[in-house]
């Protein structure tokens, strides 16, 4: 699912990944871990074609990133890689619905398909109750399986999420992290996530450590 080789990216004079490689399969759970200042966030955004490596390849379900113009990355990125992040950026002006629906418009899928790919997945998150509910009136582990349906909306082959627990109470996070596995269990969803939680790093089928822009 995921092949980055020699990854390299600096800002300015400072070298943030200094040869990176990875490699992901089809269905697995990784974690990514290490202090901050690692490197683990920029590879994420790398592998997310958030940011481009200054040098190294990158492919990911089957297509090289590398080689794609800034329009065909911006529609590869919208319908094969879903995002979670620490804070949810849910748009305050709709419900949990329409927030889960918006990459779905933006891809210009049907929207009652949309609505009801969205519903189902609310469904999954145990939200069914909440729809029509705007995120001022969702607690926080709420707001955060809505970002994980909005994430998913599109079927990612790719799941990326950074710290998606960071924020949450200790029921909500175990929520959250046990909800990961049931998206592979019953979706088949590829994930990879950077974490500082090491109950979560541990639950991935692999744990990754980065120190200092490099793979330990």
């Amino acid at each position: 699912m995921i092949q980055a080789n020699d990854i390299h990216k600096s800002f300015g004079s400072l070298e943030v990944l200094k040869g990176v490689s990875l490699s992901v399969k089809p269905s697995e759970v990784v974690s990514i871990v290490g202090p901050s200042g690692a490197g683990k966030t920029t590879l994420l955004q790398i592998l997310g074609t958030l940011s481009k490596p200054d040098s190294g390849s990158l492919t990911i379900d089957g297509k090289q990133i590398n080689t794609l113009d800034d329009n065909a990355l911006s529609d590869f990125r919208n319908q094969r890689i879903g995002f979670v992040f620490q804070f949810h950026h849910l748009l305050p002006e709709f419900t949990a619905l329409e927030n889960v629906m918006i990459p779905a418009l933006i891809a210009r899928r049907n929207r009652q398909e949309a609505e009801r790919e969205a519903l189902s997945l609310l469904k999954m998150m145990e939200l069914a109750e909440r729809t029509t509910h705007k995120p001022s009136a969702l607690s926080g582990g709420e707001q955060q399986r809505v970002a994980i349906a909005r994430a998913l909306i599109n079927r990612p082959a790719l799941l990326l999420a950074d710290e998606p627990s960071g924020n949450l109470d200790t029921k909500n996070r175990d929520h959250i992290h046990s909800l990961f596995f049931r998206l592979r269990e019953e979706l088949g969803q590829t994930t990879l996530i950077v974490t500082h939680d090491e109950s979560l790093a541990a639950m991935a089928d692999r744990k990754i450590s980065m120190r200092d822009g490099l793979i330990l």
